[in-house]
């Protein structure tokens, strides 16, 4: 058998898991199980392969459980061991990467399908392969120039007025973690007594483009888990927002379930290239994004957000929280 599958959670585990390949073999004597989870973009910030395992080292009658990683970005799981977490029944994890395959498959490209396969990879970036590029050598000269010029944007009056409409700032300043993690660079603070069901992010988005001629996006972003209790109300109230804000607001994912859903005040970092004074530009639109989502947050929500205490906190820089990427960020 070779499929999707869902699995009914453990006790442990907080919710179900849908696993992206199962794999099944057996020979009517004896069956082994293989999981495979891939990923392009987003990373196992949930950990969902702990889970995984598992699930697998709870499975009845088998003999090989296997657990296979396949990423296209570097996303190193030293702390899974083999066998995986030490799980008895063992559970044996391999991890690999997504250029393997793709240099792989093109040694045999001779159909019309494997040629596809190879123009999809391409486009996703999952063909790249160990070596440095002009473009990567021209990032490293350049990173701390950048990273110092977007800081002075969401830092001093930006981040205070961040502060004063909705709380605080979580870590107190921008986070290199949400860049690694989520192509991200936000300042950023929660809306829900459970963190991450409910939050705002104010900075840089989409700062790792499918394509060399793309742009980030800069603004501010109102996010909401699948999960969250309230979310059919926030989500009615976010499309009032879009329907009475069409050219305001711009919605991601807002009838899609399950998924991360939100509205998004946002320009092309492109619109502000002929600007004069790009740092002052970039830094009165931050406050005009804080302006607006205070606006809507008191004219459009009804539950008590405003209630929740929300706390500056300073905490570690490997602050664990879902993976709430958006493949499209920025698009409606």
């Amino acid at each position: 058998m070779f499929a999707q599958q869902e699995h009914k959670k453990l006790e442990s585990h907080p919710d179900d898991s849908r696993l992206d390949i199962a794999v099944e073999l057996s020979t009517g004597l004896t069956t082994d199980v293989i999981f495979i989870e891939s990923k392009i973009g987003a990373k196992d910030g949930n950990n969902a392969l702990k889970k995984y395992a598992e699930i697998l080292s709870n499975l009845p009658n088998v003999r090989h459980r296997i657990l296979i990683y396949i990423t296209r970005d570097y996303d190193p799981k030293d702390e899974i061991k083999t066998p995986a977490f030490n799980l008895e029944p063992k559970v044996s994890f391999y991890q690999l990467r997504w250029h393997q395959f793709y240099a792989r498959l093109q040694q045999h490209a001779t159909d019309i399908l494997a040629q596809e396969i190879l123009i999809f990879m391409r486009n996703n970036k999952m063909s790249q392969n160990n070596q440095f590029s002009s473009v990567d050598l021209l990032t490293m000269v350049n990173y701390n120039k950048t990273l110092n010029l977007m800081e002075s944007t969401l830092n001093d009056e930006v981040q205070q007025k961040f502060k004063l409409a909705f709380g605080g700032v979580i870590k107190g300043a921008a986070s290199r973690t949400q860049w690694k993690w989520d192509e991200r660079y936000i300042i950023y603070t929660h809306f829900s007594p459970s963190t991450w069901d409910l939050w705002c992010g104010l900075g840089y988005f989409g700062l790792n483009p499918n394509n060399l001629t793309d742009y980030p996006y800069l603004g501010i972003l109102l996010h909401v888990s699948p999960k969250f209790g309230q979310r059919p109300k926030i989500i009615e109230s976010m499309q009032t927002i879009i329907n009475d804000k069409p050219n305001i607001w711009t919605p991601v994912n807002l009838k899609v379930l399950p998924a991360w859903s939100g509205i998004f005040y946002q320009k092309s970092l492109q619109e502000f290239l002929s600007e004069k004074d790009q740092l002052s530009a970039i830094k009165l639109f931050f406050q005009e994004s804080i302006k607006e989502l205070k606006t809507v947050q008191e004219q459009y929500f009804d539950f008590p957000w405003k209630g929740v205490s929300i706390e500056a906190t300073t905490e570690g820089d490997k602050e664990e929280y879902p993976d709430t990427s958006l493949s499209s960020i920025g698009e409606v």
